[in-house]
């Protein structure tokens, strides 16, 4: 039956009610936003695997080129750049669904990758061609600056804060070397242990410390003064690194003990141990509210979720054989000048 204020209307005028509810009615809902999604590196999968961050779900895969290793979002933030080192050629996927926008081929073994603070520059660092390779950037475009022969086994960097400096560990030959960046041009090298992996420089630019993986320690190097100056212990084989967004601490993976120790780089000392992983703890990420580290563990085909307030693995995803690079759309911020 009709409502009494219906009733009162004129035969058009409840026509015309009628027809625009059933146009609301028939208007799709609006799209919702899609869930924040963890994109893992599968470098022996050839693949990137795609997770729900909230539910820890795989939601599916996307091809890339053979022996994708490591990850950098560019400076407009619009494109994860993933480096296939054996394929010689980049792909740039939307960060936040994982679908591939293009490829970018002609890039000879990009291993690990980054830009300058400045976004000037872009480097590659060719750990089977014993080369690090010096692009200009334009903010679209790749132009390359120079190739440098740098043995042996250039594998990790990070930059000084004023874009004059790319600092490359050398893992075979066991150095640190600086390269200059308006030249192109070695600066100097130096000897830090065994097998250098991973580079963080503290702020104000003040010292590196280098993941030793072959060793159980990192390498506080006063760089300014060419020097290592202190080694913290950690555990063995300390590989990567990644701030805990405290303004205080940083995680180092130690892949060898299966475990993450957590530095306070205020005063260089381990101030504890993150255990109970599976093997091969290699690359993080962190959540954007700080509560839970992500990390691929490379021999074990997962993806582990640390909560840090109790300091423990929390849960385990299965993923590709030998996940690497780690990234999330939504994340803490990463400390200038330190790549991803």
């Amino acid at each position: 039956m009709l409502s009494t204020a219906i009733r009162n209307l004129s035969i058009t005028a409840v026509i015309t009610l009628l027809s625009h509810n059933l146009a609301l009615a028939d208007t799709p809902a609006a799209p919702q936003p899609a869930a924040p999604k963890v994109i893992v590196l599968d470098s022996g999968e050839a693949q990137l695997t795609l997770i729900d961050e909230a539910k820890h779900k795989v939601l599916g895969t996307e091809p890339t080129g053979k022996e994708p290793h490591h990850l950098m979002i560019t400076p407009d933030g619009n494109s994860l750049i993933v480096a296939d080192s054996v394929s010689n050629d980049l792909i740039f996927v939307d960060p936040r669904s994982g679908k591939v926008q293009k490829r970018v081929e002609g890039i000879e073994d990009p291993y690990q990758l980054g830009f300058s603070p400045d976004h000037k520059w872009f480097v590659t660092a060719g750990l089977r061609l014993d080369r690090v390779d010096i692009y200009r950037y334009d903010g679209h475009d790749l132009t390359i600056a120079k190739r440098i022969p740098l043995a042996k086994t250039p594998s990790h960097m990070t930059f000084s804060s004023d874009a004059s400096t790319v600092f490359v560990t050398l893992q075979d030959s066991g150095e640190l070397a600086a390269i200059d960046l308006a030249t192109q041009t070695v600066k100097w090298k130096i000897p830090v242990g065994n097998t250098p992996a991973g580079l963080w420089m503290t702020p104000g630019d003040q010292d590196l410390l280098v993941g030793m993986t072959g060793e159980d320690d990192v390498a506080v190097v006063d760089w300014h003064k060419q020097q290592v100056v202190k080694r913290i212990q950690t555990g063995k084989g300390a590989h990567n690194f990644r701030n805990l967004d405290d303004g205080k601490h940083v995680a180092v993976t130690n892949r060898v003990a299966s475990t993450i120790s957590i530095l306070d780089y205020t005063t260089l000392q381990k101030v504890g141990d993150i255990d109970g992983l599976l093997p091969g703890p290699d690359d993080m990420e962190l959540s954007a509210d700080r509560k839970t580290l992500w990390v691929t563990f490379r021999f074990a085909r997962h993806v582990g979720v640390i909560d840090l307030t109790s300091r423990k693995l929390i849960d385990t995803i299965a993923v590709g054989r030998s996940p690497h690079g780690l990234y999330f759309a939504d994340r803490a911020p990463v400390y200038a000048p330190n790549p991803d």
